[in-house]
């Protein structure tokens, strides 16, 4: 039986380029196995065969842009697989500093302006990484499939430029005007051994670092005492484990974040493209950091202002999950208007989480702590829970970062202020 294979649901993505075509006419695959890949400015993803058989026509080539229901390819499916459901691409998101995030595109610097540039065989990401840092990619020569252009050409290249330039010359070759990091033969001090990024980072690179070149980033620290709060979560957290799914900390925290973006707009908005006016938004999702054997990922946590703790609870382990799983759509990684990366289970006790653009504020928490408190007769042990807001100055300025933390910390410090 010959099927049509055709691009399944990808998201809000539409018109993305392949990138790769991973098969050819009588290559035989199993299902699962992937066809090709597509990449756009936010992820990229493999699209899997629904069955097993083997490849009879190819209907899609490298540079092509497809959307959802893009005819792919035809397949000479196994008898045995009778109906076909559309697969599920493997999503690779964007991270963020602790999470990583879908980034605002910036403006390509006008100092790249090569006709050439638009004809290169590259893909989006890498074009984008070029352009911040203004390399043309009609000068660069491509090491992968049919000449096309990685992101590990333009850093040779810039890397060969930054070699031949004089070193007395003092001129800036880097993008932005940054001087680049000279190259350091490692080799001369001890054996090394070159190892190749997971994709993720790869694709999240480039978008942490235009977040942190373009937002003018400052952090607040603050503590809450959450020793009420966690003796309500344990009992919580044991009924739940005999229900299957687990009550942690984090889902506290994303609903008392839901309740402080409701006191304070300006930290759930985002700075309108023309840089004048802010977007207030009148929903409230709630992007979290997941750790993955291939990196971080950012699940959302759709309309989160709608939900109980059970159920925030239970949307968590199920994205957690699929995240680790590499089975997220790109529906699930989309439409944060605040992130929270957790590093409490690991440790710590404060950092800078960089913005997840085009978000103004991301929330990070390290591990909690029994301090003595003073209240006013004696010191008495609390649990303490450090929280580290970084913030997009341009919408929030300091005094309101701290009014945000205040208010997060009041709820946090009476479980019973957060079903109000």
């Amino acid at each position: 039986m010959t099927i049509e294979v055709n691009v399944p649901d990808i998201g809000d993505f539409s018109d993305v380029p392949v990138v790769t075509v991973l098969v050819s006419v009588g290559d035989v695959v199993a299902a699962e196995d992937p066809l090709i890949e597509v990449e756009s400015d936010k992820a990229t993803m493999e699209v899997p065969s629904p069955a097993a058989g083997k490849v009879v026509e190819i209907k899609v080539a490298e540079g092509d842009a497809v959307s959802e229901g893009s005819l792919i390819l035809l397949l000479e499916a196994d008898a045995a697989e009778g109906a076909i459901e559309a697969p599920t691409p493997a999503a690779a998101p964007e991270a963020s500093a602790a999470t990583a995030p879908v980034a605002q595109a910036a403006p390509a610097p006008t100092a790249v302006t090569d006709a050439g540039f638009g004809k290169a065989h590259a893909s989006p990401s890498v074009r984008a990484f070029a352009r911040q840092l203004e390399v043309d990619l009609a000068t660069v020569n491509g090491s992968g499939r049919k000449g096309r252009i990685l992101r590990e050409d333009i850093t040779a290249h810039l890397k060969a430029a930054t070699k031949a330039a004089p070193a007395s010359a003092g001129a800036v070759s880097g993008g932005m005007g940054i001087p680049p990091i000279p190259a350091v033969d490692f080799s001369k001090f001890g054996p090394v051994e070159d190892v190749e990024m997971p994709r993720i980072k790869k694709i999240s690179g480039p978008a942490l670092h235009r977040s942190w070149l373009n937002i003018p980033h400052v952090t607040h620290n603050e503590e809450a005492d959450i020793t009420d709060l966690d003796g309500y979560r344990r009992e919580l957290d044991g009924v739940a484990k005999q229900e299957g799914y687990r009550v942690t900390l984090l889902s506290f925290v994303v609903k008392a974040s839901v309740s402080a973006l409701k006191q304070h707009w300006e930290v759930n908005s985002s700075i309108h493209p023309d840089g004048d006016k802010l977007i207030k938004k009148d929903f409230y999702n709630i992007g979290f950091a997941a750790d993955t054997p291939n990196g971080l990922m950012v699940p959302v946590i759709k309309d989160a202002d709608r939900k109980g703790i059970v159920e925030i609870s239970k949307d968590l382990m199920e994205l957690s999950a699929k995240a680790r799983d590499g089975k997220l759509k790109g529906d699930d990684m989309s439409g944060a208007t605040f992130t929270i990366s957790s590093l409490g289970g690991i440790g710590g006790t404060s950092f800078t989480p960089i913005v997840n653009a085009p978000e103004v504020a991301i929330l990070g928490l390290t591990r909690s702590k029994m301090a003595p408190v003073w209240n006013g007769e004696e010191f008495v042990p609390r649990l303490m829970q450090p929280l580290s807001l970084s913030y997009d100055h341009r919408a929030i300025d300091g005094a309101l970062a701290a009014r945000f933390c205040a208010t997060l910390k009041h709820l946090m410090g009476d479980v019973r202020r957060l079903m109000l």
